[in-house]
């Protein structure tokens, strides 16, 4: 058994409660992850191309009010 496996058994194997307070303490830690991976790329510069065309866009007037 592999360690996903063994995760997915311990998961299965929770209460309504337990499984709840995982639920809310992962959506946090995924949430974590992803404004951790965003951050590095923008640090990096993988988003500048999409800021630029999202730029241009706006400068044009392609962009409307939300």
């Amino acid at each position: 058994m592999n360690r996903i496996e063994a995760i997915e058994e311990e998961v299965a194997s929770l209460s309504g409660e337990e499984l709840a307070a995982f639920r809310a303490w992962f959506a946090e830690f995924d949430a974590a992850s992803w404004d951790s991976q965003i951050a590095e790329d923008a640090r990096l510069g993988k988003l500048d191309g999409l800021a630029d065309e999202a730029l241009r866009d706006y400068r044009s007037g392609k962009c409307s009010d939300l």
